[in-house]
């Protein structure tokens, strides 16, 4: 089966579109921009700038993808989008591309959720499987690592990192990195204990949460400053045997 373009949409001439992909309505693709197998653009998309989609990507109505930054340092320099597979971007998602203090690239991997009104800035890394719930903003630079939830209306402060497994409750503020399989809330969030929902959804057995307990309530009995990215490299390392059983690489 062929791709299915419809004849509102605008289509530029360095634009890659790979089997079975859907662009709906008034769309518009304008930039050195590669499209994988089976995507679909609803209606209202626009793609832009030097952006690469893998397969099986849903995107919604007036998403903006791959603009420019919100970098008042950003000068027009060649930097890159780079999308994985099976990700779903609900309306009015907005994901810049890159810069040149960032690597040049803002990344997204696989099985991804961004609900209505999330924004990705500039250079951002986003692992597998997290949920972006409605309106949650990231700063640039931001790291998310794999499996985490972040409520609706929260907003990450730029070069922060937010560990495997962890929930931040809707309406939070964080400045700060955030421990694996944590739960965190709040305006300036503070850690509250385990994301114990979230460990049981991924089948974490009883031995497994009870040494993540350990480690955990060890760190936090002694408040350890999480600003400080030296430190939280130490305290993922604790949790380095556990998280490759079930993610299959290491987590810094």
């Amino acid at each position: 089966m062929t791709s299915l373009i419809h004849p509102s949409s605008t289509v530029g001439k360095s634009v890659q579109i790979g089997k079975n992909v859907k662009v709906g309505p008034f769309c518009n693709l304008d930039g050195n921009i590669s499209i994988g197998d089976e995507t679909e653009l609803k209606s209202h998309v626009s793609i832009t700038g030097n952006t690469t989609i893998g397969k099986n990507n849903i995107f919604y109505p007036f998403s903006n993808i791959g603009c420019d930054p919100q970098d008042l340092k950003y000068s027009g320099e060649e930097s890159f989008l780079k999308i994985g597979n099976s990700n779903t971007f609900r309306e009015n998602v907005t994901i810049s591309k890159g810069t040149k203090d960032g690597g040049m690239i803002t990344s997204i991997k696989n099985n991804n959720l961004f609900m209505t009104g999330v924004h990705i800035a500039h250079d951002c890394k986003i692992n597998n499987n997290n949920i972006f719930v409605n309106q949650v903003t990231l700063g640039g630079h931001v790291n998310i690592l794999d499996n985490v939830v972040i409520g609706g209306l929260s907003a990450v402060i730029q070069f922060v990192t937010i560990g495997s497994y962890s929930m931040i409750g809707g309406m939070s503020g964080i400045d700060k990195n955030v421990l694996p399989f944590s739960l965190a809330i709040g305006n300036r969030a503070k850690l509250r204990g385990l994301n114990l929902v979230g460990i049981r959804r991924n089948n974490f057995n009883k031995d497994e949460i009870n040494k993540i307990s350990t480690i955990h309530e060890s760190f936090i009995n002694k408040q350890i400053d999480l600003s400080t990215n030296d430190k939280v490299e130490r305290i993922f390392h604790e949790y380095k045997s556990i998280l490759n059983e079930k993610l299959g690489h290491i987590q810094k």
